[in-house]
């Protein structure tokens, strides 16, 4: 099969077509013919050398068709989408024609979108769904402000709060270039991402906000745990800032009274308690072909074109998830 593998750790250019031999499933596996899969901002970092250890062929989801589940309940040709499992990381990823996941990891999806467009949703929209529900228990009425509401996974979130019938405020670096973007995505109110939004969010929250999605990361989390109401929750789901640790945190000082802090990756889905059947990915689907949310893809690349596909990414152009496509 064909794959594209990390030849050395740098730039777009290191991504590079191989052979390979196709994998087999075992029981408890499922091997996947890779129709499409998302970029994502880990699997540039895994390019780079900043992810820590990680396996030559990248890709943490895909959508594709089953080629065999052995002892599974999937059957033969069946629309499914995979997410981590310990694709990219432990085991080869979706860069690929066919992958091998754990079968924890792997859902069916019955849908007449295009692969292109079904790839757009699984990552980003499970995971949004998982920061929401699970860790911010969001609810209707309540505000969220999302930093980093500009990138895939802040799109999706944004739609997810908007139809639950929360009021969202999206930060982002290019509020005015990107204001039609993150208003059609659900966003109530739009304020430039900076150091300290006190202002910023005080003016619309004077009470704080309810709940706080950071996908910028350890560089502004200091900041946005002083921007939530009490009491409230702060989810951090990203690195768009960097993989910098954050330096000098004191608990005791900086953590306030009633506000719950957490953490969330995609890499927890199939574990026990964030099973990835939990997240009701067919229902999503459901409501991207209904309208109801918008996650189509900002860019379709060829499998030949990974490495113009991950220059977009690193370019971070905030117009929403791009795909690659295996065939047509």
């Amino acid at each position: 099969m064909r794959a594209i593998h990390i030849a050395s750790f740098g730039g777009p250019e290191q991504l590079q077509a191989i052979e390979l031999p196709t994998p087999v499933a075992a029981a408890g596996q499922v091997l996947i013919r890779v129709k499409a899969f998302g970029l994502n901002r880990a699997e540039s970092y895994m390019r780079q050398g900043l992810w820590g250890d990680a396996v030559k062929v990248p890709g943490i989801e895909c959508v594709g068709e089953v080629a065999s589940a052995p002892g599974s309940t999937l059957r033969e040709g069946e629309r499914v989408a995979a997410i981590m499992g310990g694709m990219g990381r432990s085991i080869n990823g979706s860069y690929a024609e066919y992958v091998c996941v754990p079968a924890a990891n792997v859902v069916p999806l019955r849908s007449a979108l295009p692969w292109a467009e079904l790839a757009a949703i699984p990552e980003s929209y499970a995971t949004a769904w998982a920061c929401l529900h699970d860790c911010l228990a969001l609810q209707a009425g309540q505000t969220l402000l999302i930093r980093g509401a500009s990138s895939a996974l802040g799109q999706a979130a944004s739609n997810i709060a908007a139809r639950l019938g929360a009021q969202v405020i999206a930060a982002s670096r290019r509020p005015a270039e990107l204001a039609d973007v993150l208003k059609q995505n659900g966003a109530r109110h739009i304020v430039a991402e900076q150091p300290s939004l006190s202002g910023a969010v005080w003016e619309i929250a004077p009470g704080g906000v309810d709940a706080v999605l950071d996908l910028v990361g350890n560089t502004t989390l200091l900041d946005s745990l002083t921007l939530a109401a009490r009491p409230s929750r702060v989810c951090q789901a990203g690195f768009l800032g960097g993989l910098g640790p954050l330096e000098h945190f004191l608990p005791l000082q900086q953590l306030p009274p009633r506000v719950q802090l957490s953490f969330f990756g995609s890499f927890a889905f199939g574990t026990p308690g964030f099973e990835l059947d939990r997240v009701p990915l067919q229902a999503i689907v459901e409501r991207v072909e209904q309208g109801h949310y918008r996650a189509r893809p900002a860019r379709v690349f060829a499998f030949d074109d990974i490495a113009e596909a991950h220059a977009y990414l690193d370019a971070g152009s905030g117009m929403g998830k791009a795909v690659v496509q295996i065939g047509h």
